[in-house]
């Protein structure tokens, strides 16, 4: 099994209809190649959400996630998880879920993460009558490789080994400590392991990148808040390329989007969130 699918596949006690105001509970367990310093990364708990959500909801003809939110209550680290899941409504186009995630801590159970997602089939997201175009970067063998021994700080995010990430040239000044302060980012990504994208991977992949805040010179811990996406098709095999920009920075919250395109060039996701920043004081 790739090693994303392995981390985010969930045990059911015993299945759940796809019925409205039907629950279920779910088991996992959050691996530490995942991990951001001491947490586990956002997009690889959203995934699991709305990997769950979609399992349960597949039998009613709604595969896939076509949009969530998620609002992050804890830090999540690894070691055990429990799902639980409500179906909210069951319709003939689409239908809603509700997922909590939650992990033992002392005598209870702590939650991570709050998603509610509308699934349904990508065969809606066909043909395209609007999008826009990917930026015009250069291919993945002329830019960066994001590696964990090229910076102290990359050197905590454990994940990287899971991936494969290509920065474009022309946004990679805060690694050297030249940030454009544009608040961009660009790059390419696979997973090391050959898994090639689809639509469950997406809800982590809008998440899979270093926040945008360090090309604003802040390249600190970022945590969102919450974040909101939409898929928008099933990705062609090979890279994604994603680019990260915000263009709003108060006291200490920022707004972070993210677009990403398969390697046929079409929009694929899209997310918005708000994540929190500590600028230094001038």
């Amino acid at each position: 099994m790739p090693e994303f699918d392995e981390a985010t596949a969930v045990r059911w006690d015993a299945v759940v209809p796809a019925v409205a105001g039907a629950t279920g509970v779910a088991h996992g367990h959050l691996d530490e190649g995942w991990a951001i310093g001491h947490a586990i990364n956002g997009g690889v708990l959203m995934a699991t959400a709305t990997s769950a959500a979609s399992e349960v909801l597949s039998s009613v003809g709604h595969p896939d996630v076509l949009t969530w939110g998620a609002h992050f209550l804890s830090a999540a680290r690894p070691g055990p998880l429990r799902v639980d899941l409500e179906v909210l409504r069951v319709g003939r186009g689409a239908s809603t879920a509700t997922v909590r995630l939650r992990q033992p801590e002392g005598d209870g159970l702590v939650e991570r993460v709050h998603v509610t997602g509308t699934f349904g089939t990508l065969d809606r997201a066909e043909p395209v009558h609007r999008a826009p175009a990917p930026p015009s970067m250069p291919d993945p063998d002329s830019c960066v490789p994001a590696l964990r021994d090229s910076s102290p700080v990359a050197t905590a995010i454990v994940m990287l080994d899971r991936l494969d990430v290509r920065v474009d040239p022309a946004t990679i000044g805060f690694a050297v400590g030249r940030p454009s302060q544009r608040g961009v980012i660009r790059a390419w990504l696979r997973m090391a392991d050959g898994r090639e994208p689809d639509a469950a991977l997406l809800p982590y992949v809008v998440d899979a990148f270093m926040p945008v805040s360090f090309d604003l010179g802040v390249p600190g811990w970022a945590p969102t808040m919450e974040l909101t996406g939409q898929v928008l098709g099933r990705p062609a095999p090979g890279w994604l390329l994603a680019e990260l920009t915000t263009d709003t920075v108060v006291g200490d919250l920022l707004i972070e989007d993210a677009a990403v395109w398969d390697s046929a060039g079409r929009l694929v996701a899209r997310s918005r969130q708000l994540a929190g920043v500590r600028v230094p004081a001038n």
